[in-house]
């Protein structure tokens, strides 16, 4: 073991920001919305292929989200999966504005 003074860095609450992704508040969202499908289903018991036959959603698709492969995902279809799946949506909206400036996109 090394003696090293180890650093601790304190991210954010979107680890898509920390580590530089694209479009990182919609993949926060996106994993959230897949997050509570997985929920869901886990409170209900139900396997993709029961979720399948209760909801019209593809097996497929509901595999995808429990494998968070998640590109295939809009955040409407996710909010309607989980509507199908019985669940409620209640969405709040906080829109701040950005430096534009800093991020190298100069506003005309």
């Amino acid at each position: 073991m090394s003696d090293e003074p180890i650093e601790i860095v304190r991210g954010t609450d979107n680890i898509f920001r920390d580590f530089g992704m694209e479009h990182p508040d919609r993949r926060l969202l996106q994993a959230r919305l897949a997050g509570e499908i997985i929920k869901a289903l886990d409170a209900d018991k139900l396997t993709v292929r029961a979720a399948e036959a209760l909801t019209g959603i593809a097996a497929a698709d509901f595999s995808r989200i429990r494998n968070v492969r998640l590109d295939r995902f809009t955040i409407d279809r996710l909010m309607m999966i989980l509507d199908r799946l019985g669940r409620d949506v209640d969405v709040t909206l906080s829109v701040t504005p950005r430096d534009l400036v800093a991020r190298g996109r100069a506003v005309a």
